[in-house]
Order: C-alpha cells, then structure tokens, then sequence
C-alpha cells in the first residue's frame, strides 16, 4: 500500500472518530482509538514508537516519541489544540527527516469540522 492509499485510510477513519465523539477529548484518548481502528483494519500500527536522534557517530536515545507510524510509512502527529500553528507543522517535517519517512499527518481533533484540521507534510514524496 502507498503512502497517498494509506493517508486515504487514515483520514477516513479520523473524519469517523470525529464525527462519533467530536472535539474536545484529550490527545491520547484519540491516539488510543485512532490505534485501534487502524489496527482493525489489519495495519502495522507503533504506538509512541520512540525516535533516536543520530548526530555523526553519536546515537541519542532521546529524540522524540512518534504519536503513531502506520505500515512503516506515514507517521502521525495527533493535536487536540485550540489552532494548528507553523510549528507543529514544522515538527512534523522534523520527525519525517528524522525517520526517513516522506509522509506525515497533523490532525488536530479539536476543530468543529475535522477536514480543517488535518495537514498533510510530504518531504521526497512523489
């Protein structure tokens, strides 16, 4: 599955969770069943994976955690914030260097209508 097949999936399944509980909710509760219903589906799905950070020859455990990494491709970044701002979008391109990844997901779970919360960082995508 692609990079763009699997954003479709997400995307889908993130309007569902929206429309069923709304904003409001904290950030993990969201991950939590963002998670699950990814997994129903039969995706790989890692979990607050953590990151390392490599610098030259130096190997720092302490980089970052992913919210999630779906199928080894997309990595997700879950807000539950009153404005998505430069950033978090910025972050997220940081985390998709860093994992060599090329797509990653913002979605902002506190917006009255989820499409305007969900943003979409490509780096080497094609």
């Amino acid at each position: 599955m692609t990079e763009n097949e699997l954003s479709k999936i997400i995307v889908d399944i993130s309007y569902k969770i929206h429309t069923r509980l709304g904003p409001g909710l904290l950030e993990s509760v969201y991950e939590a069943i963002l998670h699950h219903e990814l997994t129903k589906k039969g995706l790989t799905v890692e979990r607050q994976k953590p990151i390392p950070v490599i610098w030259e020859d130096i190997h720092l455990d302490i980089g970052f955690r992913s919210d999630l990494i779906v199928e080894n491709k997309v990595i997700i970044e879950i807000k539950s914030v009153e404005k998505i701002s430069n950033i978090h979008l910025k972050q997220l391109l940081t985390y998709i260097r860093v994992t060599n990844l090329k797509l990653g997901l913002l979605i902002n779970f506190n917006e009255a209508l989820i499409k305007n919360g969900i943003k979409r960082v490509v780096h080497g995508l094609s």
